[in-house]
């Protein structure tokens, strides 16, 4: 199973939840004066209607009791008028915070080192931002405002029974321990439930994604049985998880119902004993027992609503866990210079060591110096480890020691990695929306002038030009369907738009297929030239056409130097060129890690 990102513990959850409100303390201040008003004012019938029966009973012209009628009325509407507002309020100030916070998720998951990701895997991400989120803005739409309202009116019913009658308070508050005894019992028993449901429908999702995403692969291995159980098995424990909570909620409302019965029956009761002794009257028995009455739809929310209250504390613990992974973004050096490319734009591996599991090393002490304006090519054999040094070359990676260090300036000491250094793999994603969008996510600032420049560099201008709007014909999900080729000369056009000193291409030309692979190979030349570039060869022509070439095995360097003198002496990089050019241009003996 995946590693799961952090979940934050209740404190640091509360810790989050105190702060925002205190931000925001004169909106909050104004949503719960309004709440207390509106749940006042639902008081002032009961009360009023106490009044109303010692009056009946006292034989009073109906004439003199048209404005107890009139108060009541009036109280109601207000109070539905406050109690809406309230709860506009409420939504507004809860929704505020969960845009804040999933702003802020989905901002720290994007700056979250590659390895990390991998870890994790994709779903557990966005089951956070996604059914995490959901289940925040169902509980702030629909169950805070309530349980605002609910707590509250508790409050203001208890303090009004114990204004009418002292005894009359007391006897209602029979029936709070039993409350809190059935909350105790419960909460311990479901808080647990509730944080591995989150866990298990991010696995679910893990489970869904890894599947669709593999589809093709899928399909050609016939593992569809396979990944079917393994989707079925992932939904079953979400299931039954939930019904576990069901269960065990049920039970909670049986406590209640009987906390509810004892409460009323124990007013009923002293009531009685107190208008026999004449020492309050029947309307003032009857408006505490309505009060009583009327705390049943609000307990019973405060009581039964814990469920999706738990829900979406479990999620927001999730969501605070990942905006508080500590930021290792790379401070600005002293050492950096005015000019956006790194200084002096040579590349030095020093020393490289790199392990995924910590005991077994991918690469072992791979030192290499890329002169300024260089380009240097990868090459090895499947495992050799030329993927993960072209990822810590470029930042994605931090090693398990060792040292990167661009114009002498090591990489933790860069402000701003990007602007220095850029990665293009064969993994290339088309966002959804104008083609000129999707480039300007590399240089916001560019204008149309600098992506028509960008996108001849890299020979796309053509077909652009031949979409409907050209540059402005909406690309990705629910617009033009692109080709792989096409995909990666838009990452390579990105990388003339980025404009940085060193580049690194990961097999950025494997997608493309043996028609468009020389076509993508000049156009990955074109956006590096001149820049210090290091390519992982997916094809072997790309290491002839390169200054040089070095060679891994097992994570370490075997040999390097240019490709004729390679060639001619007759070491493993000869073998490769052999079982390469005896098999066909198209062939491809090399992996990619």
């Amino acid at each position: 199973m995946s590693e799961i990102l952090p979940v934050a513990g209740a404190a640091d959850t509360w810790a989050w939840l105190r702060g925002e409100l205190w931000k925001r303390r004169l909106a909050t201040g104004t949503t719960l004066v309004v709440a207390a008003v509106a749940a006042a004012l639902a008081l002032v019938p009961v009360y009023v209607f106490g009044i109303f029966v010692d009056r009946v009973r006292e034989g009073v012209e109906p004439s003199s009791v048209v404005w107890m009628l009139i108060v009541i009325a009036a109280a109601a509407v207000a109070g539905g008028l406050c109690t809406g507002f309230a709860s506009y309020l409420i939504r507004r100030l809860g929704e505020t915070m969960l845009a804040q916070i999933r702003e802020r998720t989905v901002d720290r998951a994007l700056r979250l080192p590659i390895g990390t990701v991998e870890r994790v895997g994709k779903g557990d991400l966005l089951a956070r931002v996604g059914d995490d989120v959901a289940v925040i803005g169902k509980a702030v739409a629909d169950v805070v405002p309530n349980l605002v309202a609910a707590v509250l009116l508790v409050v203001l019913s208890m303090s009004a029974m114990l204004g009418i009658d002292w005894r009359l308070g007391l006897a209602g508050m029979v029936a709070l321990p039993m409350y809190v005894l059935a909350l105790r019992w419960y909460l311990p028993r479901s808080a647990p439930i509730y944080a591995a449901e989150r866990v298990a429908m991010g696995e679910r999702s893990q489970a869904l994604i890894s599947s669709m995403q593999g589809v093709r692969t899928v399909r050609a291995y016939g593992l569809e049985t396979e990944h079917l159980a393994r989707i079925d098995q992932a939904s079953g424990k979400a299931r039954d998880l939930a019904v576990g909570v069901f269960s065990l909620f049920t039970r909670l409302a049986g406590r209640g119902n009987r906390a509810e019965f004892v409460g009323l029956t124990a007013i009923l009761v002293v009531g009685f004993f107190l208008v026999k002794n004449d020492i309050v009257t029947v309307g003032a028995t009857t408006a505490a027992a309505l009060l009583f009455h009327r705390l049943f739809n609000p307990i019973g929310m405060l009581m039964y609503t814990f469920d999706e209250v738990q829900s979406a504390g479990a999620s927001l613990a999730r969501l605070v866990g990942v905006i508080d992974i500590p930021d290792e973004s790379r401070p600005v050096s002293n050492t950096q210079s005015s000019n956006p490319r790194a200084p002096g734009r040579d590349v030095e591996l020093i020393d490289l060591r790199h392990t995924y599991d910590g005991e077994h090393e991918v690469v072992h002490a791979v030192n290499l110096h890329i002169a300024a304006g260089e380009r240097v090519a990868l090459v090895g054999s499947t495992g050799a480890g030329k993927t993960t040094v072209a990822a810590i070359a470029a930042g994605s990676i931090e090693p398990t020691s060792g040292v990167v260090r661009i114009g002498g300036v090591p990489l933790a000491e860069l402000g701003d990695l990007r602007r220095h250094v850029a990665i293009v793999s064969q993994e290339v994603h088309v966002f959804a929306g104008p083609l000129s969008d999707d480039l300007r996510l590399a240089a916001p600032n560019c204008t149309d002038k600098d992506i028509t420049a960008a996108l001849t560099c890299v020979g796309a201008l053509d077909w652009v030009e031949a979409l409907d709007d050209g540059m402005h014909t909406v690309v990705g999900e629910g617009g033009h369907d692109l080709t792989a080729a096409q995909a990666q000369q838009l990452a390579l056009a990105r990388l003339v738009l980025a404009d940085p000193a060193v580049a690194v291409l990961d097999e950025a030309t494997a997608e493309a297929g043996s028609a468009g692979a020389r076509d993508l190979e000049w156009s990955a030349e074109a956006a590096t030239r001149g820049r210090t570039t290091l390519v992982v060869a997916h094809r072997l022509t790309q290491a002839a056409s390169a200054d040089r070439v070095v060679v891994l095995e097992h994570g370490r360097i075997l040999e390097q130097g240019p490709h004729d003198e390679l060639v001619t002496t007759g070491g493993r990089y000869a073998q490769l060129w052999a079982a390469w050019s005896g098999t066909s241009v198209g062939g491809n003996v090399l992996g990619s890690r």
